[in-house]
């Protein structure tokens, strides 16, 4: 049976420079109303956008709202401004697609790029009707992350769109939901499209900071983290008059303020030339294996400890799980951590993984523990 990397191995993925677009060097920018609303409106962002450095022109035709009332988009009827943007503009456009029938809709209209939403990615019913109606099609397909954190799922949508024998792909990360109230309107939990990478090496990888964040202060911010982490492209909403955007107005910028932060990014090189700087990250790199050779060896010595703690506890009949003990340990360790300019959110989640290890290791000694007892009771009778 095929591993999941060598079923992808089966298909080579095309960089965004196979795209036909005119698309030279990072970051790929795709930018745009979150809706079209209006043929004044898709047009005057879309002359804007044109001299901003923008590579592909995005509007939401048929939007999935969260409320009944909300404004669902123009549907059929922005697909002619948006053909009669880049006409004017030269500048190619994509649209989200849910349903068959949009596919069939974009195409009839010229729409060069399409993409799947996060709230349609979440349903593999759904995303295998849409691979279907694009069998035969040779379209570009964005692929968003699903709403909520679960890569298969997001694997699996790319993996059916890939079988419907689309070979131009990319995957946006737009975030994901949170019932916390935190710092960013979808958590963008990083090390999700980090491990999306490492499975599907080649996969074009695009950002959309502005679903990241509801806002616009700290778009550059994501942005730049982004490209830090050797992201192909960006995707960030642009309106002519976010003041009064019929959705989303407190995540969009207007084109000049767009085009002021694409002049801010800075585009890093995967390596250096430099022979000197070479030496230096080989050295510190050297530094972090031997780190990374202590760290396991101690956390087996923890994991030694806890084998202990589990045969003692059987013995003396003592629960496993001791909540004030736990909550002394993410306290003290916590204090710790942040004394040592450590994240709190990064200490949190790297005990929770080592005492989830700790319980299962105390368990499993405690069940040893219990057989053996059961072999000596019948020894002795």
């Amino acid at each position: 049976m095929l591993t999941l990397r060598q079923v992808f191995y089966m298909y080579e993925f095309n960089s965004l420079s196979d795209w036909k677009i005119n698309y030279s060097q990072k970051p790929f920018v795709i930018s745009g109303p979150c809706g079209a609303e209006s043929r004044e409106q898709v047009l005057d962002t879309a002359r804007q956008l044109a001299t901003k450095g923008v590579h592909l022109l995005r509007a939401g035709l048929w939007k999935p709202r969260t409320r009944p009332d909300s404004f669902e988009g123009v549907g059929d009827a922005g697909l002619a401004w948006l053909a009669e943007a880049k006409a004017e503009t030269g500048l190619p456009v994509a649209i989200e697609v849910a349903k068959p029938f949009h596919i069939e809709s974009a195409l009839k209209a010229g729409i060069d790029v399409l993409w799947l939403g996060a709230r349609t990615t979440v349903n593999p019913f759904l995303v295998q009707e849409l691979a279907e109606a694009l069998k035969g099609v040779k379209v570009p397909v964005m692929i968003k992350n699903p709403v909520n954190p679960d890569l298969a799922l997001w694997i699996g949508a790319i993996e059916r769109i890939m079988k419907a024998g689309i070979t131009n792909i990319a995957a946006i990360h737009r975030g994901f939901s949170s019932y916390e109230n935190g710092t960013y309107r979808n958590k963008p939990n990083w090390e999700i499209p980090i491990e999306l990478r490492r499975q599907l090496p080649g996969l074009p990888l695009i950002c959309d900071p502005s679903h990241i964040c509801g806002n616009t202060f700290m778009l550059l911010y994501i942005a730049q983290f982004a490209l830090d982490l050797q992201y192909d492209g960006l995707m960030i909403e642009s309106h002519n008059n976010p003041s009064v955007a019929l959705s989303d107005k407190n995540q969009q910028l207007t084109p000049d303020e767009l085009g002021n932060l694409l002049a801010q990014l800075i585009v890093r090189k995967p390596s250096s030339d430099n022979a000197l700087a070479i030496s230096r990250l080989e050295d510190l790199r050297d530094q972090i294996d031997e780190l990374d050779d202590q760290i396991v060896r101690l956390l087996a010595d923890r994991m030694r400890v806890a084998r202990l703690i589990g045969e003692y506890k059987f013995h003396h009949e003592i629960a496993v799980l001791q909540p004030e003990r736990w909550e002394e340990v993410i306290r003290t360790r916590t204090a710790i951590g942040l004394d040592n300019k450590l994240n709190k959110e990064f200490i949190l989640k790297l005990y929770n993984i080592i005492h989830e290890e700790s319980i299962f290791q105390q368990t499993q000694q405690m069940e040893e523990e219990k057989q053996n007892a059961a072999k000596d009771n019948q020894v002795t009778h």
